[in-house]
């Protein structure tokens, strides 16, 4: 394969980065010479740059697939996709994941694109089908590959691996080191090449960790405590279970504390939903399972808080890894009952968080989210919104927030007090001679 880095340089450019990352020059690097590559590195730090760019290097103009990137969720999948769009190379990339019509990706596979993202089963799937053409594929990753053995994909990465039979370039990525150094068979990488990054000394902030005992076992009064104390600042409440995340949620909804829900099992819509919220800030407080700990785009979390502890040192240091990062301190709290111990895995020495101590906070948000039924499929982009909602929504700059256009919906941040007479106003307008859907995204 040979590179162009002057296409590296032109992808940097674009995102506004002065230099690459260690952890990025050392995978353009070894991807020069090693045809089985494991990068295993923390969330935060660059990783997926880190293989998008040695891609890119080998990219040729032909219409046709030669590279596959497998990632275990679909808001992953969605995030490398975005990751790659935004460097703007004029190369082809299409995300491949369940909880959508598999016909319309069958109809984007029918033009190849250079580069397909997708999650386990949905690509197995179109491999059985025969909608991806194989003969051209050089290059396959694996991306968060514990992950994805963990939710249980080993029999369909290994579908996948055995189906992509011309493929020159391996590379599997993972967020822990694991005890057996050796990949299971099934990989077809006997003797990698190791880019270990973990525990580099990188730019973080200041990890604070308490614990909170409930003397009467009510969790639930104590977490409404705590979040009446902290919860007007980004904060991931997680729990083990899904039944437990929408239990906590209804809970704390019936409180009129606005918290938004995230597990495998809510649709793809819903969970872009609230992943949206907590981005744009309409949206401070998110319960979820450990999905939530690693692999998706979410903003700088200022508190953690542990209301169920995981049976697994890996997901403490994953979901504690979600706060204190770029320079930002942030807490982590543990939550228990009163005969309930911390587990060998967590400091015993941890001190008692004093709820008595902390002012209650407000926990309004400055934001409220809405809903635009249009998207990139229907030519919609983001100055198009801005003008409508500007000229005739009313609103000024500073009631106007993040702007989010996915392909067949688009989500804005408006200023809270000015949401719902915008959603008034705007029902019956058009962008583009197409009719506005529009409402307040619950």
């Amino acid at each position: 394969m040979e590179f162009s880095t002057q296409r590296t340089q032109e992808a940097l450019n674009t995102l506004s980065f002065s230099e690459l990352k260690p952890i990025q020059t050392a995978m353009l690097d070894q991807f020069k010479t090693d045809d089985q590559l494991v990068l295993i590195a923390p969330t935060g730090s660059g990783k997926t740059l880190a293989f998008l760019l040695p891609i890119l290097e080998t990219l040729t103009n032909s219409e046709v697939t030669q590279a596959v990137i497998i990632a275990p969720a679909r808001e992953l999948a969605l995030q490398i996709e975005q990751v790659f769009k935004q460097m703007k190379t004029g190369f082809k990339i299409n995300c491949c994941y369940g909880g959508h019509p598999i016909r319309v990706e069958k109809n984007n596979l029918l033009n190849s694109p250079q580069v397909i993202v997708g999650t386990p089963g949905r690509i197995a799937d179109h491999l059985r089908r025969g909608t991806i053409d194989v003969r051209t594929i050089k290059t396959l990753v694996l991306d968060e590959f514990d992950k994805a053995i963990e939710l249980g994909f080993e029999k369909d990465i290994s579908a996948i691996v055995d189906e992509l039979y011309s493929v020159e370039k391996r590379v599997l990525v993972s967020a822990t080191q694991q005890e057996n150094s050796e990949l299971p068979a099934f990989t077809k990488m006997p003797e990698p090449k190791i880019l270990k990054f973990i525990g580099e000394k990188r730019n973080e902030g200041t990890l604070s960790q308490f614990y909170i005992r409930a003397e009467d076992n009510d969790k639930l009064e104590i977490l409404k405590d705590l979040v009446y104390r902290v919860g007007n600042e980004p904060t991931i409440i997680f729990c083990n279970h899904r039944e437990a995340v929408e239990r906590i949620g209804e809970l704390l909804k019936i409180n009129k504390i606005p918290v938004g829900i995230f597990h495998g099992t809510l649709k793809q819509e819903h969970r872009e939903r609230e992943l949206t919220k907590l981005r744009n800030g309409s949206t401070n407080i998110l319960i979820a399972t450990d999905l939530a700990a690693r692999g998706i785009d979410i903003p700088a979390i200022k508190n953690v808080i542990h209301y169920q502890i995981p049976l697994k040192e890996d997901a403490f240091i994953h979901r504690n890894g979600r706060t204190a990062r770029m320079d930002s301190d942030g807490n982590s709290f543990i939550m228990l009952k009163s005969d309930d111990y911390i587990p060998e895995f967590i400091s015993q020495d941890l001190p008692s968080f004093d709820l008595s101590k902390i002012k209650t906070v407000n926990l309004q948000t400055k934001y409220a989210t809405v809903y635009v039924g249009l998207g990139r499929k229907d030519k919609i982009n983001k100055v198009d919104i801005v003008g409508l909602f500007y000229k005739k929504g009313g609103l000024v700059k500073d009631e106007l927030g993040k702007i989010e256009v996915l392909d067949y919906c688009a989500f804005v941040a408006v200023d809270y007090a000015k949401a719902r007479q915008l959603v008034q106003d705007l029902k019956s307008e058009k962008i583009k001679k197409k009719t506005l859907k529009i409402s307040i995204a619950r």
